[in-house]
């Protein structure tokens, strides 16, 4: 499946299929025309198709016979009609992708009986780039459908493999941690501005101190608690303000935020 012949149908044009047809589209993955989406609104068709360059329509009954690869980008409640609708008329053997939150393969499966399947956990920063995805694969998607995930879902960020049972962690801790990252985004910005900085300024030293600082824990050899002792010297500036987030307890929340998140994933698959 290489990306000058392989065919693309997604079915949702929300923001986290949008996301990923920038990605697809910027970076030459897949040729914009390759591309069909299937949404219920028709101006948002309009909107994508005009944006992208892709094939853009209610209904996916053009295209579902035709792509190598089908994309289920819907919310929750609409997964079921939505792999109802869509099965009978999908090419035999075609990759279904599922972002679909707490859809288990297993579901996915009985509904493309004849179909590898690979369940992903996207994030929102795939909006500008710099997403982080994890998937897990079915025991019928090999290498190739491997490949095809990966260039896909990586065309906007990163991503990692990971066994399923692991997914719900994966929420609770890629999936949910960019609002914990505005949550203390927002906490920084506030402190500038109480020690006398201007809003903007402080947003801009905020937010680029934080992806300047995630950025060296990707690259660097040495572990974020090697990289916070480098900065922090002894009973100066740094050391004084750690010491107020370890009193406060700020660690030990970020760890039961990630926790809390992945058991609630855990409940909303019950449901």
């Amino acid at each position: 499946m290489s990306g000058d012949d392989m065919h693309i149908g997604i079915i949702g044009g929300g923001a986290m299929a949008e996301a990923m047809i920038a990605g697809l589209t910027a970076e030459g993955t897949v040729p914009a025309p390759q591309i069909h989406v299937s949404d219920h609104k028709a101006a948002r068709c309009e909107a994508l198709a005009a944006g992208y360059g892709v094939r853009a329509q209610v209904g996916a009954e053009v295209f579902l016979p035709h792509i190598a690869v089908l994309i289920l980008a819907v919310k929750p409640a609409a997964a079921e009609a939505a792999m109802r609708e869509t099965a009978p008329l999908l090419r035999r053997g075609a990759l279904v992708l599922s972002i679909v939150a707490g859809l288990p393969i297993h579901t996915i499966e009985k509904a493309y009986p004849s179909h590898p399947v690979i369940r992903a956990m996207p994030n929102t920063p795939l909006a500008v780039g710099a997403g982080m995805t994890a998937f897990a694969c079915s025991m019928h998607a090999g290498a190739a459908e491997r490949a095809a995930a990966a260039r896909i879902l990586g065309a906007a960020g990163r991503t990692t493999e990971v066994a399923e049972h692991d997914l719900d962690a994966v929420t609770g801790l890629s999936g949910s941690g960019p609002a914990y990252a505005f949550l203390i985004l927002e906490a920084l910005i506030e402190g500038g501005v109480a020690a006398g900085l201007k809003r903007p300024t402080a947003h801009f030293l905020a937010a680029q101190t934080l992806m300047g600082a995630a950025q060296m824990a990707l690259t660097s050899a040495h572990t974020p608690a090697d990289l916070r002792a480098a900065v922090t010297s002894p009973a100066g500036t740094t050391a004084a303000g750690l010491r107020v987030l370890e009193r406060a307890g700020v660690r030990s929340a970020l760890m039961e935020a990630v926790l809390a998140a992945a058991e609630r994933s855990k409940e909303l698959r019950k449901i």
